[in-house]
């Protein structure tokens, strides 16, 4: 651009404006070519020893769940559980099959956080490299493109309720507990957590749970800003369902795009996200064939077939 030209004549080594760094972060939403991102087929169900992966189907296509399964466990995150989380966030982050995800827990519990039990003489690695991993499932967690919702029965602690948080979307069933229960086992909080509660549910709120570690209901998680929607138990299937179905049939690459903004629009100046909305719009409306099929469906008065490019 020629704010880069005149930048690059004064000083090379800082050759970009605000305007290439905005497009930058648009390129690196997904696709800057959507028409050219992957798409693989998925197996209908996935085993792992501590997660089942399961692809839906009719009505249901494109929505995946991953449900982790140690219920005796209260699904409390291990070794295994971190190294096939990541697997399968990068399988999911890698083109437009999935469209959106549900995370759950198998039984009557989402996640009681990590698990801290185990032999005290087991070989592990040294902590700060256990944490490194840790971090990198959050990080794929949090960069997954498409909508993700969490589906929460029963306790979700520690960092199982930081995995919750990470969601785009959390619907719990009346009778789910959250809590940053680390300073209760002397701990730091972790896996997200000191940049999720504040941008959540601000600073001195955030300060409160995770200093106090206080276990709170649905209806307080809800009253705060941590939960979208509270249901009887018996109706959680069926909403989040419901709301996975939605999101499946909608346009895919507008809401990998809008995620993307929301998610980055705390780090920008107002001119910043205004300028990034205009190139996604760009990316939207010159580049795919779901913003032509939305406005023929509009015309016709039918409901669209978003194809995802």
């Amino acid at each position: 651009t020629e704010c880069t030209r005149r930048k690059a004549e004064r000083n090379p080594l800082r050759a970009t404006c605000r305007h290439d760094r905005v497009a930058g972060m648009v390129t690196a939403m997904g696709s800057a070519d959507p028409v050219r991102v992957r798409s693989h087929p998925m197996s209908a169900t996935q085993s792992y020893e501590t997660l089942i992966v399961e692809h839906g189907s009719g009505d249901d296509d494109g929505a995946v769940t991953i449900t982790l399964n140690r219920p005796s466990k209260k699904n409390a995150m291990n070794e295994q559980m971190w190294d096939e989380m990541l697997v399968v966030l990068r399988q999911l982050s890698d083109g437009l099959a999935a469209r959106v995800v549900v995370i759950t827990g198998a039984g009557g519990d989402f996640c009681s956080g990590a698990d801290l039990s185990g032999p005290a003489n087991e070989d592990k690695p040294h902590q700060l490299i256990a944490m490194r991993k840790v971090s990198e499932v959050a990080l794929a967690f949090h960069r997954l493109p498409m909508p993700v919702i969490a589906k929460v029965r029963g306790v979700a602690v520690g960092a199982g309720c930081n995995l919750a948080l990470g969601c785009d979307l959390i619907v719990a069933a009346s009778d789910a507990r959250f809590s940053e229960i680390f300073a209760k086992r002397g701990l730091a909080i972790d896996f997200g957590a000191s940049w999720l509660l504040p941008r959540l549910i601000g600073l001195h709120k955030a300060k409160e749970l995770a200093f106090l570690a206080d276990v709170i209901s649905a209806a307080e998680a809800e009253r705060i800003g941590i939960v979208n929607r509270v249901v009887e138990p018996d109706a959680l299937d069926a909403f989040v369902s419901d709301w996975a179905r939605r999101l499946a049939a909608g346009p895919p690459i507008a809401l990998r795009l809008t995620k993307r903004l929301l998610n980055e629009g705390s780090h920008m100046s107002m001119d910043q996200a205004l300028e990034a909305e205009g190139w996604t719009q760009t990316v939207t409306i010159a580049s795919t064939t779901d913003a032509v099929e939305a406005m023929a469906a509009f015309v016709s008065k039918r409901p669209p077939t978003f194809q995802g490019r």
